[in-house]
């Protein structure tokens, strides 16, 4: 194994840790999406659980705002969430074209 086929291999190595890099941080992602839309549904629930408490055409003006900003969360999380899944597969795409091309590394990734 030559000079140049190690240093071929290492920037090989070094470019799968950064692309597996990227994908944590895209599971990263996914993962607070997740989390952040848990607060609509829960802010939601508890109107809902609440509502013989009160009269909706009175506290129209509390809901209306409160249901806009659940909807606005609601898409903004499915665009991460959706996203994060994009870039995943991209980011999976690139780890098999290195797996591919260097056969010493493959069997290390998975």
């Amino acid at each position: 194994m030559g000079i140049e086929s190690r240093k071929f291999d290492s920037f090989a190595i070094s470019e799968a840790q950064r692309i597996m890099a990227e994908k944590r941080t895209s599971l990263a992602v996914i993962r607070t999406g997740i989390v952040v839309l848990a607060l609509p549904l829960s802010v939601l629930s508890v109107l809902i659980a609440a509502s013989r408490y009160y009269d909706v055409l009175h506290v129209l003006h509390f809901i209306v705002p409160v249901g806009l900003l659940c909807a606005v969360l609601v898409l903004f999380d499915g665009y991460l969430i959706i996203h994060s899944i994009q870039r995943m597969r991209h980011y999976d795409r690139l780890i098999h074209d290195i797996k591919s091309q260097h056969n010493v590394i493959g069997p290390f990734i998975d």
